[in-house]
């Protein structure tokens, strides 16, 4: 397993995940509710920023790797994931909203599994919209963790329409990609190598 400056930024973004969870488990008599949604919302948007920053260094200091290529997006989907959970419990999300992002993440990861599997990979790799899902998750998440008003936006409202923005582009990407995994598909169940 290499270790480089990039990977070791996509293991802190997975170590930042248990804190903003824990976060909102601490005694009360800690933080009040307000400081709780603060502090977990900076956790997590300093974790979003790694997500950036770890591909950018990647890239400018030529350390990409298969490791680095396999833990970045599980990282962020763990990431996702969490915050999902945790504002599903604190009732700040609709539970189907968060069932069709974290769905289509285990479908898509399924998808690429197999497709690795069978050597065609490379006919389902990230595209453009699967970025712009990911930025607008990004985004959401925090708004919805802070929940407050922020100079003269109600981040809890603005971060609940980016998220349903997110989850139709969720559905759009992984219709893409299905469609582009389809022949695959087709011909695998057919019994065709």
């Amino acid at each position: 397993m290499p270790f480089n400056l990039p990977i070791f930024l996509t293991w802190l973004r997975i170590v930042l995940i248990p804190l903003v969870v824990g976060v909102f488990y601490l005694p009360s008599n800690w933080l009040t509710g307000y400081e709780q949604d603060l502090v977990a919302t900076t956790i997590f948007v300093v974790a979003a920023l790694t997500d950036w920053l770890d591909g950018w260094l990647a890239r400018r200091l030529d350390q990409t790797s298969r490791f680095g290529a396999f833990l970045d997006p599980v990282a962020d989907k763990l990431m996702v994931t969490a915050a999902l959970l945790v504002l599903l419990e604190l009732h700040r999300i609709n539970a189907a909203i968060a069932l069709i992002i974290v769905g289509r993440e285990i479908t898509i990861s399924a998808l690429r599994e197999w497709m690795a599997q069978i050597g065609a990979s490379k006919s389902i790799a990230v595209n453009s919209l699967g970025k712009l899902k990911t930025i607008l998750q990004m985004v959401a998440i925090p708004m919805l963790l802070y929940d407050h008003f922020f100079l003269v936006v109600d981040s809890g409202w603005l971060g609940t329409r980016l998220l349903y923005l997110a989850a139709v582009l969720t559905v759009w990407s992984m219709l893409y990609y299905m469609k582009l995994a389809w022949p695959q598909i087709r011909d695998n169940s057919e019994g065709k190598p």
